[in-house]
């Protein structure tokens, strides 16, 4: 299989169950498209990059895995929301990272404008609006 090359920004990157990696033109449908055509995204890992300039305006959850965030540049507050109350986690030096462990409400506060990398266990992961109810 010849190698494949992108940018990341662009073009995230599925790992299948079997670990082979598709790549996926970033797109407003992407996530209804990652149900449909990887099996509700049963056991895949979705490799991607987003750039903030504002706090996050949801909390997610994944149920099916921990989800490693990389802060690429700029600097931001990971808040993860536990039993024992919410965790702040500063990503401030390129290369920080959080492991947000399974079935934990997660949100980012941005500090400053700031691009992170996630490696993320898509299936059955939920969104929240920030105020209501986790």
């Amino acid at each position: 299989m010849p190698a494949k090359q992108g940018n990341i920004a662009r073009e995230f990157v599925v790992f299948t169950p079997g670990m082979d990696a598709v790549p996926e033109r970033n797109r407003p449908t992407l996530y209804q498209e990652l149900d449909r055509d990887y099996d509700n995204f049963a056991g895949h890992v979705l490799v991607s990059q987003y750039t903030f300039s504002e706090n996050w305006p949801t909390w997610e959850i994944h149920p099916k895995g921990d989800e490693l965030v990389t802060l690429i540049a700029g600097r931001a507050t990971m808040v993860l929301d536990s039993p024992e109350g919410e965790r702040c986690v500063v990503l401030a030096e390129p290369g920080d990272y959080v492991v947000v462990p399974r079935n934990t409400w997660h949100t980012a506060r941005v500090e400053e404008p700031c691009t992170l990398q996630f490696f993320t266990p898509g299936q059955g992961t939920e969104n929240r609006e920030a105020g209501t109810n986790r």
